[in-house]
Protein backbone atom coordinates (compact mmCIF):
# COMPACT_ATOMS: atom_id res chain seq x y z
CA UNK A 1 0.00 0.00 0.00
CA UNK A 2 1.46 3.34 -1.05
CA UNK A 3 0.88 4.95 2.34
CA UNK A 4 2.24 8.38 1.36
CA UNK A 5 -1.04 9.01 -0.48
CA UNK A 6 -3.36 7.88 2.31
CA UNK A 7 -5.42 10.70 3.78
CA UNK A 8 -5.83 14.24 2.45
CA UNK A 9 -4.08 15.67 -0.57
CA UNK A 10 -5.02 19.21 -1.59
CA UNK A 11 -5.40 20.42 -5.18
CA UNK A 12 -3.63 23.75 -4.72
CA UNK A 13 -4.92 26.92 -6.34
CA UNK A 14 -2.60 29.22 -8.28
CA UNK A 15 -3.11 32.63 -6.64
CA UNK A 16 -2.96 35.66 -8.95
CA UNK A 17 -2.30 39.33 -8.28
CA UNK A 18 -4.67 41.99 -9.64
CA UNK A 19 -2.67 42.07 -12.89
CA UNK A 20 -3.18 38.27 -13.14
CA UNK A 21 0.51 37.45 -12.67
CA UNK A 22 1.22 34.56 -10.28
CA UNK A 23 1.30 35.61 -6.62
CA UNK A 24 4.20 33.47 -5.38
CA UNK A 25 4.12 34.92 -1.87
CA UNK A 26 0.45 33.98 -1.40
CA UNK A 27 1.19 30.53 -2.86
CA UNK A 28 3.98 29.88 -0.34
CA UNK A 29 1.67 31.03 2.49
CA UNK A 30 -1.07 28.63 1.35
CA UNK A 31 1.44 25.75 1.25
CA UNK A 32 2.62 26.50 4.80
CA UNK A 33 -0.95 26.93 6.05
CA UNK A 34 -1.86 23.48 4.69
CA UNK A 35 1.18 21.60 5.93
CA UNK A 36 1.02 23.19 9.38
CA UNK A 37 -2.63 22.14 9.63
CA UNK A 38 -2.06 18.49 8.83
CA UNK A 39 -2.65 17.71 5.13
CA UNK A 40 -0.76 14.61 3.96
CA UNK A 41 0.35 15.75 0.48
CA UNK A 42 0.17 18.53 -2.11
CA UNK A 43 -1.17 18.37 -5.67
CA UNK A 44 0.41 20.95 -7.96
CA UNK A 45 -0.95 22.36 -11.24
CA UNK A 46 -4.16 20.36 -11.44
CA UNK A 47 -7.51 21.71 -12.65
CA UNK A 48 -7.88 23.78 -9.47
CA UNK A 49 -4.46 25.31 -10.17
CA UNK A 50 -5.87 26.62 -13.49
CA UNK A 51 -3.37 24.42 -15.33
CA UNK A 52 -4.93 25.13 -18.72
CA UNK A 53 -4.22 28.88 -18.55
CA UNK A 54 -0.71 28.91 -17.09
CA UNK A 55 2.35 28.97 -19.33
CA UNK A 56 5.20 26.43 -19.25
CA UNK A 57 7.48 29.03 -17.65
CA UNK A 58 4.87 29.83 -15.00
CA UNK A 59 4.39 26.13 -14.28
CA UNK A 60 8.14 25.75 -13.63
CA UNK A 61 8.13 28.76 -11.30
CA UNK A 62 5.01 27.50 -9.47
CA UNK A 63 6.62 24.08 -8.89
CA UNK A 64 9.78 25.80 -7.60
CA UNK A 65 7.82 27.99 -5.15
CA UNK A 66 5.83 25.05 -3.79
CA UNK A 67 8.93 22.85 -3.53
CA UNK A 68 10.80 25.53 -1.61
CA UNK A 69 7.90 26.26 0.76
CA UNK A 70 7.27 22.55 1.31
CA UNK A 71 10.95 21.93 2.10
CA UNK A 72 10.55 18.14 1.95
CA UNK A 73 7.81 18.03 4.58
CA UNK A 74 5.11 16.23 2.56
CA UNK A 75 4.93 14.37 -0.79
CA UNK A 76 4.19 16.33 -3.97
CA UNK A 77 2.04 15.22 -6.92
CA UNK A 78 2.29 17.09 -10.22
CA UNK A 79 -0.49 17.43 -12.80
CA UNK A 80 0.71 16.38 -16.27
CA UNK A 81 -2.10 15.40 -18.59
CA UNK A 82 -3.97 16.29 -21.75
CA UNK A 83 -5.56 14.95 -24.90
CA UNK A 84 -2.39 14.91 -27.01
CA UNK A 85 -0.65 11.74 -25.81
CA UNK A 86 2.67 12.55 -27.52
CA UNK A 87 2.72 16.01 -25.93
CA UNK A 88 1.97 14.59 -22.46
CA UNK A 89 4.87 12.14 -22.85
CA UNK A 90 7.10 14.94 -24.08
CA UNK A 91 6.25 16.99 -20.97
CA UNK A 92 6.93 14.01 -18.68
CA UNK A 93 10.33 13.48 -20.32
CA UNK A 94 11.31 17.16 -20.28
CA UNK A 95 10.22 17.91 -16.68
CA UNK A 96 12.58 17.49 -13.74
CA UNK A 97 10.62 14.99 -11.66
CA UNK A 98 13.36 14.32 -9.08
CA UNK A 99 11.40 16.09 -6.33
CA UNK A 100 7.97 14.83 -7.40
CA UNK A 101 6.43 11.67 -5.90
CA UNK A 102 3.80 10.96 -8.57
CA UNK A 103 2.11 12.55 -11.56
CA UNK A 104 -1.65 13.07 -11.72
CA UNK A 105 -2.80 12.57 -15.30
CA UNK A 106 -6.29 13.50 -16.42
CA UNK A 107 -8.17 11.32 -18.88
CA UNK A 108 -8.05 12.80 -22.41
CA UNK A 109 -10.73 15.49 -22.78
CA UNK A 110 -12.55 16.85 -25.85
CA UNK A 111 -11.33 14.05 -28.19
CA UNK A 112 -13.82 11.52 -26.74
CA UNK A 113 -11.65 8.39 -27.12
CA UNK A 114 -13.11 4.89 -26.66
CA UNK A 115 -12.18 2.85 -23.57
CA UNK A 116 -9.44 1.20 -25.64
CA UNK A 117 -8.14 4.65 -26.61
CA UNK A 118 -8.10 5.70 -22.94
CA UNK A 119 -6.26 2.48 -22.04
CA UNK A 120 -3.64 2.99 -24.77
CA UNK A 121 -3.18 6.66 -23.75
CA UNK A 122 -2.42 5.72 -20.14
CA UNK A 123 -0.34 2.69 -21.20
CA UNK A 124 1.92 5.07 -23.13
CA UNK A 125 2.11 7.42 -20.12
CA UNK A 126 2.84 4.59 -17.65
CA UNK A 127 5.63 3.31 -19.89
CA UNK A 128 7.14 6.80 -20.28
CA UNK A 129 6.89 7.88 -16.63
CA UNK A 130 9.91 7.32 -14.36
CA UNK A 131 7.65 7.84 -11.31
CA UNK A 132 4.24 6.67 -10.09
CA UNK A 133 1.09 7.64 -11.98
CA UNK A 134 -2.30 8.55 -10.50
CA UNK A 135 -5.12 8.32 -13.07
CA UNK A 136 -7.66 11.14 -12.94
CA UNK A 137 -11.24 10.43 -13.96
CA UNK A 138 -13.44 13.52 -14.13
CA UNK A 139 -16.12 12.85 -16.78
CA UNK A 140 -17.89 16.16 -16.12
CA UNK A 141 -14.82 17.90 -17.55
CA UNK A 142 -13.63 15.32 -20.10
CA UNK A 143 -17.02 14.11 -21.44
CA UNK A 144 -15.77 10.49 -21.21
CA UNK A 145 -15.96 8.26 -18.14
CA UNK A 146 -13.05 5.91 -17.47
CA UNK A 147 -15.08 2.76 -16.90
CA UNK A 148 -14.09 0.68 -13.84
CA UNK A 149 -12.92 -2.14 -16.13
CA UNK A 150 -10.45 0.21 -17.84
CA UNK A 151 -9.12 1.59 -14.53
CA UNK A 152 -8.68 -1.93 -13.13
CA UNK A 153 -7.03 -3.15 -16.34
CA UNK A 154 -4.45 -0.34 -16.04
CA UNK A 155 -4.03 -1.03 -12.30
CA UNK A 156 -3.30 -4.69 -13.00
CA UNK A 157 -1.07 -4.15 -16.04
CA UNK A 158 1.27 -1.39 -14.79
CA UNK A 159 3.08 -1.42 -11.46
CA UNK A 160 3.57 2.36 -11.48
CA UNK A 161 -0.17 3.06 -11.97
CA UNK A 162 -0.81 3.19 -8.23
CA UNK A 163 -4.12 5.03 -7.82
CA UNK A 164 -7.11 6.70 -9.41
CA UNK A 165 -8.52 10.06 -8.43
CA UNK A 166 -12.16 9.30 -9.12
CA UNK A 167 -14.32 12.40 -9.56
CA UNK A 168 -17.44 11.20 -11.35
CA UNK A 169 -19.68 11.80 -8.31
CA UNK A 170 -20.90 8.23 -8.83
CA UNK A 171 -21.06 6.20 -5.61
CA UNK A 172 -21.81 2.94 -7.42
CA UNK A 173 -18.66 3.33 -9.55
CA UNK A 174 -16.53 4.05 -6.46
CA UNK A 175 -17.85 0.90 -4.76
CA UNK A 176 -17.17 -1.24 -7.84
CA UNK A 177 -13.59 0.02 -7.88
CA UNK A 178 -13.06 -0.52 -4.13
CA UNK A 179 -14.55 -4.03 -4.35
CA UNK A 180 -12.49 -5.18 -7.35
CA UNK A 181 -9.19 -3.30 -7.09
CA UNK A 182 -5.79 -4.95 -6.61
CA UNK A 183 -4.82 -4.87 -2.94
CA UNK A 184 -2.23 -2.06 -3.18
CA UNK A 185 -4.18 0.14 -5.61
CA UNK A 186 -5.64 3.32 -4.09
CA UNK A 187 -9.12 4.68 -4.77
CA UNK A 188 -8.87 8.40 -4.01
CA UNK A 189 -11.99 10.55 -3.93
CA UNK A 190 -12.00 13.66 -6.09
CA UNK A 191 -15.47 14.60 -4.83
CA UNK A 192 -15.33 16.64 -1.62
CA UNK A 193 -18.99 15.95 -0.83
CA UNK A 194 -18.55 12.15 -1.09
CA UNK A 195 -15.02 11.83 0.33
CA UNK A 196 -15.91 10.73 3.85
CA UNK A 197 -18.41 8.09 2.73
CA UNK A 198 -15.89 6.72 0.22
CA UNK A 199 -13.15 6.52 2.87
CA UNK A 200 -15.52 4.67 5.22
CA UNK A 201 -16.28 2.25 2.37
CA UNK A 202 -12.58 1.45 1.89
CA UNK A 203 -11.23 4.38 -0.13
CA UNK A 204 -7.71 5.69 0.55
CA UNK A 205 -8.57 9.36 1.06
CA UNK A 206 -9.16 12.43 -1.04
CA UNK A 207 -7.58 14.99 -3.32
CA UNK A 208 -9.61 17.93 -2.08
CA UNK A 209 -10.43 21.46 -3.17
CA UNK A 210 -12.09 22.71 0.04
CA UNK A 211 -9.48 20.93 2.18
CA UNK A 212 -6.93 23.65 1.42
CA UNK A 213 -9.14 26.32 3.01
CA UNK A 214 -10.03 24.27 6.12
CA UNK A 215 -7.07 21.88 6.27
CA UNK A 216 -7.23 21.08 9.98
CA UNK A 217 -10.91 20.12 10.01
CA UNK A 218 -10.93 18.40 6.63
CA UNK A 219 -7.81 16.28 7.17
CA UNK A 220 -9.02 15.35 10.67
CA UNK A 221 -12.33 14.25 9.18
CA UNK A 222 -10.56 11.98 6.68
CA UNK A 223 -8.21 10.55 9.35
CA UNK A 224 -11.22 9.73 11.54
CA UNK A 225 -12.86 8.10 8.51
CA UNK A 226 -9.77 5.97 7.84
CA UNK A 227 -9.95 4.81 11.47
CA UNK A 228 -13.63 3.94 11.02
CA UNK A 229 -14.81 6.57 13.49
CA UNK A 230 -17.87 7.58 11.47
CA UNK A 231 -19.68 9.43 14.23
CA UNK A 232 -16.89 11.93 14.98
CA UNK A 233 -15.97 12.24 11.29
CA UNK A 234 -19.53 13.13 10.28
CA UNK A 235 -19.63 15.94 12.85
CA UNK A 236 -16.83 17.61 10.85
CA UNK A 237 -18.48 16.72 7.54
CA UNK A 238 -21.69 18.50 8.58
CA UNK A 239 -19.73 21.59 9.68
CA UNK A 240 -18.17 21.83 6.20
CA UNK A 241 -21.10 20.68 4.11
CA UNK A 242 -22.53 24.09 3.15
CA UNK A 243 -19.22 25.56 2.00
CA UNK A 244 -18.47 22.47 -0.11
CA UNK A 245 -21.71 23.21 -1.97
CA UNK A 246 -20.83 26.90 -2.33
CA UNK A 247 -17.40 26.41 -3.91
CA UNK A 248 -18.80 24.33 -6.76
CA UNK A 249 -21.95 26.42 -7.24
CA UNK A 250 -20.52 28.53 -10.11
CA UNK A 251 -17.17 27.05 -11.05
CA UNK A 252 -13.93 25.73 -9.62
CA UNK A 253 -11.57 27.46 -8.72
CA UNK A 254 -13.52 30.75 -8.58
CA UNK A 255 -15.40 29.40 -5.53
CA UNK A 256 -12.36 28.28 -3.53
CA UNK A 257 -10.57 31.53 -4.37
CA UNK A 258 -13.60 33.37 -2.97
CA UNK A 259 -13.08 31.41 0.26
CA UNK A 260 -9.37 32.27 0.30
CA UNK A 261 -10.18 35.95 -0.19
CA UNK A 262 -12.60 35.79 2.79
CA UNK A 263 -9.82 34.11 4.82
CA UNK A 264 -7.30 36.79 3.72
CA UNK A 265 -4.96 34.25 2.08
CA UNK A 266 -5.14 35.39 -1.56
CA UNK A 267 -7.17 37.47 -4.01
CA UNK A 268 -10.16 36.01 -5.84
CA UNK A 269 -8.62 36.66 -9.29
CA UNK A 270 -9.00 33.94 -11.96
CA UNK A 271 -7.97 33.94 -15.63
CA UNK A 272 -10.44 34.01 -18.50
CA UNK A 273 -12.53 32.18 -19.58
CA UNK A 274 -13.22 31.90 -15.82
CA UNK A 275 -14.56 34.90 -13.92
CA UNK A 276 -14.55 35.51 -10.15
CA UNK A 277 -17.42 34.33 -7.97
CA UNK A 278 -20.53 36.54 -8.14
CA UNK A 279 -21.16 38.99 -5.30
CA UNK A 280 -24.12 36.90 -4.21
CA UNK A 281 -21.93 33.79 -3.84
CA UNK A 282 -19.16 35.79 -2.15
CA UNK A 283 -21.65 36.99 0.48
CA UNK A 284 -22.66 33.40 1.27
CA UNK A 285 -19.01 32.38 1.51
CA UNK A 286 -18.10 35.36 3.71
CA UNK A 287 -20.97 34.66 6.07
CA UNK A 288 -19.91 30.97 6.33
CA UNK A 289 -16.26 31.89 7.02
CA UNK A 290 -17.25 34.47 9.67
CA UNK A 291 -19.38 31.94 11.53
CA UNK A 292 -16.88 29.08 11.16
Amino acid sequence: MNSKFLGTGVALVTPFKNDLSVDHEALANIVNFNIENGVEYLVVCGTTGESVTITKQEKKAIIATIYKANNGRVPMVLGIGGNNTAEVINEIKSTDLSNIDAILSVSPYYSKPTQEGIYQHFKAIAEASPIDVVLYNVPGRTSRNIEPETTLRLANDFKNVIAVKEAGNNVSQYLQLIKNKPEDFLIISGDDDLALGIVLAGGAGVISVIGQAFPKEFSNMIRLGLKGDAKEAYKLHYRLMDVIGYIFEENNPAGIKGVFEALGLCKDRVRLPLVPASNQLKEKIKSFVNKF
